[in-house]
C-alpha cells in the first residue's frame, strides 16, 4: 500500500485487545482479539507482523463501491498493559486521526454477550485502554463487549485470565460475530446509527 495518508479515504484503524500466546486464546480478557480475527476472516485476508509489533491486515469493509471503507485490523503483540506503543505506532505509520480509531476490548461492568459502542471516556481499569489513552489521549472510539462479573470473591485479574466457561461459549461465537458486526456498522454508518441498533 503507497497512500498511507488520512484524507477522505484514509484508513480506519480498528485494534482487538488482547495477550499474544496460545495459552491466552480463549481468555476474556482476549475477545478483542477473537473479534480482530473474525473481521480479517470476512475481509479474506490473513495476519502478517508489522514493525509496530502488531499483526496487520487490510482490506476493505461495506458494500462493494462508495460505500466501502479501508481498514487496519491489528492485535497488538505487546501484551494488553502495553497494547499503547503499537497502537501509536500504527496510528503514525498509517496517519490515522484519533476519530477513526476504534478499539474492540472486553469490559466487566456490561453482563456477558451485551455491547455499548461510545467515544471517548474513562478506562474503567482497562489496562489496555489505560495504555492507549496513556499514549493517545481518550477521544477514540471503543467497541466494549460485556464479560460481566467476576463471580464471588474470585479476583478480577483471575476472571479476566480464564476462558469463557462452557455456558458462555455456546453463545460466544455469536456474539463475537454482532460484534463484528459493530465493527463494520461505526465504520461505514458512524458512531449513532451503530448505538442505535447495537447497543444493548
Amino acid at each position: 500500500m503507497t497512500d498511507t495518508g488520512a484524507g477522505a479515504d484514509g484508513p480506519w484503524l480498528i485494534v482487538g485487545l488482547g495477550n499474544p500466546g496460545s495459552e491466552y486464546a480463549g481468555n476474556r480478557h482476549n475477545v478483542g482479539f477473537m473479534v480482530a480475527d473474525l473481521l480479517a476472516e470476512r475481509m479474506g485476508g490473513r495476519f502478517k507482523a508489522h514493525k509496530s509489533r502488531a499483526q496487520v491486515v487490510e482490506g476493505r469493509i461495506g458494500s462493494p463501491g462508495p460505500g466501502s471503507r479501508r481498514v487496519v485490523v491489528a492485535k497488538p503483540m505487546s501484551f494488553m498493559n502495553l497494547s499503547g506503543g503499537p497502537t501509536t505506532a500504527l496510528r503514525d505509520f498509517y496517519k490515522v486521526p484519533a476519530a477513526r480509531l476504534i478499539a474492540v476490548h472486553d469490559e466487566l461492568d456490561i453482563d456477558y454477550g451485551a455491547l455499548r459502542l461510545k467515544l471517548g471516556g474513562g478506562d474503567n481499569g482497562h489496562n489496555g485502554l489505560k495504555s492507549i489513552t496513556k499514549s493517545l489521549g481518550a477521544e477514540y472510539h471503543r467497541v466494549r463487549f460485556g464479560i460481566g462479573r467476576p463471580p464471588g470473591r474470585m479476583p478480577v485479574a483471575d476472571f479476566v485470565l480464564k476462558d469463557f466457561s462452557s455456558a458462555e461459549r455456546k453463545e460466544l461465537a455469536y456474539f463475537v460475530d454482532r460484534a463484528a458486526d459493530a465493527v463494520e456498522a461505526l465504520v461505514v454508518d458512524g458512531l449513532e446509527r451503530a448505538q442505535g441498533t447495537y447497543n444493548s
